[in-house]
């Protein structure tokens, strides 16, 4: 949130897309996660059409129009998760083959104790396939999840290797780590467009292009903000 804030201070066109947000393939997933009916296959593949309809209704759409896009996780979280479920590296990896490939990628790398930490903290319990109960390698939630979470934080330092994430070190300051990420995005800015953001999303509304995804933005004496 704080990058996407600093981005449209400077009148840069900012698009959000949220990991498994699709309104289209919401109600399945809940579904399906009350029922305990996933594999790790169906769960794979639900978050895949969660994320096509995603590509074909948010992010492509806003790269057209000339926004910068940001997404909050993207295919690198279900080859971690669906990858540490058992899944097929390569069938996981085709499965997104149709993704667009991202400018910049930034992992925020946390230690395996400080991360649950900060997940398990005013939890009052933990969910079933967030713990990692389908895989039946403990009972207990909190341990199940500890070796989840192990596998998952293992297949992301793979990810790192094969895609050249930039890996930012979740444990600093948020102030430090906001000056890496700024470090590393301010290169990648030379040339994107900077228009009137009213104008513009004028346009999108227009367009029936505007949702949870695209910041809804007001304008005042030039400094934009989310309303």
């Amino acid at each position: 949130d704080l990058l996407r804030k600093w981005l449209m201070s400077q009148n840069y066109l900012v698009a959000f897309s949220e990991w498994n947000s699709s309104p289209m393939v919401n109600r399945i997933t809940k579904r399906g996660k009350k029922t305990k009916a996933l594999s790790p296959v169906s769960f794979s593949l639900i978050h895949a059409a969660d994320f096509v309809d995603r590509l074909e209704r948010q992010i492509l759409p806003a790269l057209e129009a000339g926004a910068i896009v940001l997404a909050d996780r993207y295919v690198f979280t279900a080859f971690a998760r669906d990858v540490a479920r058992g899944v097929d590296p390569t069938w996981v990896r085709d499965e997104y083959s149709m993704a667009v490939q991202p400018t910049l990628a930034m992992y925020f790398r946390v230690p395996l104790e400080e991360s649950l930490n900060r997940i398990l903290v005013g939890r009052p319990e933990l969910k079933y396939y967030e713990a990692g109960l389908d895989l039946g390698w403990s009972s207990d939630p909190y341990e199940s999840f500890r070796l989840f979470q192990g596998r998952i934080l293992q297949e992301y330092d793979k990810i790192v290797e094969e895609y050249g994430l930039a890996v930012v070190d979740a444990t600093q300051p948020l102030v430090k780590q906001q000056e890496q990420v700024r470090e590393l995005v301010t290169p990648l800015l030379e040339g994107a467009l900077k228009v009137n953001l009213r104008a513009w999303r004028e346009a999108l509304t227009k367009e029936s292009l505007l949702g949870r995804y695209l910041e809804e933005i007001g304008v005042d004496g030039g400094r934009e903000d989310r309303t």
